[in-house]
């Protein structure tokens, strides 16, 4: 399995009302290489343009390490838009890791 596809088989993971970090990701697969996880992310085929399905990939799901939101294909006004429809609260573009982290 390439890299990209480890990193998106591992984000679909992520369970609804929660989110976790490109670095958390990272450190799931074994590397630190934390962008490369977000450029996986944003190669996703399918994350970005469905939200719903066993098949999607949710990578609004993944945010920074400090809580900020981060990119997204769709925007970041449709990451929190997603995020906050899913219970996840976003205050300030930041999410609260201490209530929302998910970790492997």
């Amino acid at each position: 399995m390439d890299f990209n596809t480890r990193v998106w088989e591992l984000c679909k993971r992520i369970p609804e009302g929660k989110v976790s970090t490109y670095k958390e990701l990272a450190r799931a697969l074994g590397t630190v290489a934390y962008r490369a996880v977000g450029n996986a992310l944003n190669r996703n085929p399918r994350g970005g343009w469905t939200t719903e399905g066993p098949e999607m990939i949710p990578c609004h799901r993944v945010v920074n390490s400090d809580g900020r939101v981060g990119g997204f294909a769709r925007g970041t006004r449709k990451k929190i838009e997603l995020l906050e429809k899913e219970g996840v609260r976003v205050s300030d573009g930041r999410v609260d890791l201490k209530k929302h982290l998910f970790s492997f």
